[in-house]
């Protein structure tokens, strides 16, 4: 029986005030005078958005003008540009670590007076690297609304890794943040969470085999045969699904045999993982289910598709009789390829990447975040009055939407390129002699009109995979201990991870000692429809995200959180503090799959690479033009297209 709303503390006392400040903000900027930026941005202290909870990400008043924009109905009402009379080297637009890394490299080609100018449609700077804060009484906690770490399943290039050690971040130190017996000391575990609708009972039992999507996945204690004979004996599955999940995770058959190891990963490149596990494993459809979910937090899609060589290289089970080679197949994901120094290089600050963030746009600017150091920017609150100060030759024009880039004159003979944009309900425009292009590549099209045609196609093809980072301030996380529980995968609910926040302290920041210490808890959802295409399945899932307001979202967070939690004590309407929820439906740069980008598997022209090629003095950036969807990518695109304009 759903619990009333009451009971679920719908009605309880937590911020939601973000959709009240996105509205309050659309009306103030309209009365703004232009082009003096600044003191409206400022609003002192009462604008600072990394403290508003409710509904982030793509808030209110970030994507009206785009949408207007990709329907054809922008310029109906837009009227004449105002021209700001600012002179600028450079103007970028997209302030995320793509378009910071690109004003960074511009600094050092073209010396540190150069002047830019950063456009972005958010309230906040980041991109998908935002940080979220919360006050839990007299608890600060932080918490990460979009990318994670620096990580990668490649290793980081020259360029991405000397910005990363320029910023003052020594990855190998991440051990001495990094309380990693934490969890474990108190008995927590990964644990699997079956949902009644989906199997039949509401039970939580341990994960015998974790992998995927949790963030301390890799701290089970007693995986192997106990952890999985524990598994069977509770989890509420058919005597048949349990005997074929055992199968699978203990049976080593070749389920190809007769081919060579080449011919194998051919194959299994072309069939979905839960094609090769209904049709090849034979297992009953409980056990797919169980597993479909499991790849959302890297491609934004379940295995049904996702290819079975992928599955094999992320380390799935039923491949362990298939005697394949270590080599990596032809058509599989970077995410699939395992790379021991890549592994390695690994670093996860309390708020994500906002921390590079941050710390390039106190290299920018110094004015905006006070202090010198890697780990002291944890704690530093940054002075938004100063990101569009005429002092600083580095400027960030937040709530500025770019709606038209065009060179002045020819292309092939311009000297400058103007960029018109919307703030307030105005039209400005901009002028200098080079933009880098660093947002997302789908959008590029509708403000860059003058490109070619077929490179106008292959930007529209960078769909972007969308996705909600949830982030749920806990007043404590007893309830956790009770169950025993770190990390919980749930693939019949709403959200399907929900893991305790890592537990990093850095730079004074101190992380949860004890479960009755308030705690962030990051729940993850990728809005994908099984059965269609993967392009298909994010268009689909950036339209339920679109149209799906907070209050939806909330009672799915109490209703889920209840019963998962509810027998270990948790009460929604006690124990919650504050919700944030960042709504990604333009989330991760689109990565290929050899299921459904045959130019990937077989050969052939490469859209990205069609897709960022310089035109005049303007170049693209952001990790879509890599269709890689991790920070190192973001960083070595931005190098490549100041490169570019550097030449021109």
């Amino acid at each position: 029986m759903r619990k009333s709303k009451d009971a679920l503390g719908m009605f309880s006392p937590i911020s939601r005030r973000d959709f009240l400040n996105g509205v309050a903000l659309t009306v103030g900027a309209a009365l703004a005078p232009s082009p003096l930026f600044a003191a409206f941005d400022a609003a002192q202290d009462a604008y600072y958005p990394p403290a508003k909870t409710g509904l982030r990400g793509s808030h209110v008043g970030s994507f009206e003008v785009a949408h207007s924009l990709r329907d054809g109905t922008f310029w109906a009402t837009a009227g004449k540009p105002i021209e700001t009379g600012e002179a600028f080297d450079l103007v970028i637009v997209g302030g995320g670590i793509s378009g910071l890394s690109a004003a960074h490299f511009f600094r050092k080609n073209f010396g540190a007076k150069a002047r830019v100018l950063i456009l972005d449609n958010h309230d906040d700077f980041g991109g998908h690297a935002k940080r979220n804060e919360f006050q839990i009484g007299s608890t600060f906690r932080l918490g990460f609304g979009g990318t994670f770490s620096i990580e990668s399943p490649a290793p980081y290039s020259a360029v991405a890794k000397a910005l990363v050690k320029e910023l003052g971040i020594d990855v190998p130190s991440y051990s001495k943040y990094f309380n990693k017996d934490l969890y474990r000391s108190f008995g927590l575990k990964p644990k699997i969470f079956f949902d009644k609708e989906t199997f039949g009972a509401d039970q939580l039992v341990i994960n015998p085999a974790p992998r995927g999507g949790g963030e301390s996945e890799d701290s089970l204690e007693g995986a192997g045969e106990t952890a999985l004979e524990n598994f069977l004996k509770t989890a509420p599955l058919s005597a048949q699904a349990r005997e074929d999940y055992r199968r699978l995770l203990t049976e080593k058959k070749d389920y190809l045999p007769g081919l060579t190891s080449g011919e194998k990963k051919a194959r299994l490149a072309r069939m979905s993982y839960n094609n090769f596990l209904s049709d090849l494993v034979k297992v009953s459809p409980e056990v797919v289910k169980l597993l479909q979910p499991m790849p959302q937090p890297l491609f934004g899609v379940g295995f049904d598709a996702v290819s079975a060589q992928d599955a094999w290289g992320l380390g799935a089970p039923g491949f362990a009789g298939m005697d394949l080679d270590p080599a990596p197949g032809k058509g599989m994901n970077h995410d699939a390829i395992p790379n021991e120094e890549a592994e390695k290089y690994f670093f996860h600050f309390p708020d994500g990447n906002a921390s590079i963030a941050r710390l390039l746009v106190r290299q920018l600017n110094p004015e905006v975040i006070p202090g010198n150091s890697a780990t002291d920017v944890v704690l530093a609150k940054a002075n938004y009055a100063r990101l569009d100060d005429g002092s600083s030759p580095v400027r960030i024009r937040l709530n500025s939407t770019a709606v038209r880039v065009k060179h002045v004159g020819s292309a092939t003979s311009a000297k400058e390129v103007e960029v018109q944009y919307e703030r307030g309900g105005k039209l400005y425009s901009v002028r200098a002699p080079h933009c880098v292009l660093a947002c997302w590549n789908t959008v590029i099209p509708y403000i860059c009109e003058e490109l070619p045609d077929k490179q106008k196609q292959a930007l529209h093809s960078a769909a972007k995979v969308p996705l909600l980072y949830t982030n749920v301030a806990l007043k404590n996380w007893t309830a956790f201990q009770k169950l025993g529980a770190s990390v919980i995968y749930a693939p019949g609910l709403y959200h399907t991870y929900v893991n305790l926040d890592l537990p990093v302290s850095i730079g004074g920041y101190q992380c949860p000692q004890k479960p009755e210490d308030p705690i962030v808890l990051h729940m993850m959802k990728t809005p994908d429809k099984p059965g269609l295409p993967a392009r298909q399945q994010h268009l689909m899932g950036r339209i339920e995200l679109f149209t799906t307001p907070f209050a939806t979202i909330e009672r799915h967070i109490r209703e889920d959180l209840a019963r998962v939690l509810g027998p270990g004590g948790f009460d929604p309407a006690r124990d919650i503090a504050a919700i944030t929820v960042n709504r990604w439906p333009h989330g991760y740069a689109y990565q290929y799959n050899s299921l459904w980008d045959s130019f990937w598997l077989d050969g052939g022209e490469i859209p990205c690479e069609v897709a960022r090629q310089p035109y005049g003095r303007v170049a693209i950036a952001n990790a879509d033009a890599g269709a890689y969807a991790y920070t190192d990518c973001a960083i070595d695109q931005a190098y490549r297209a100041v490169g570019e304009i550097s030449r021109a």
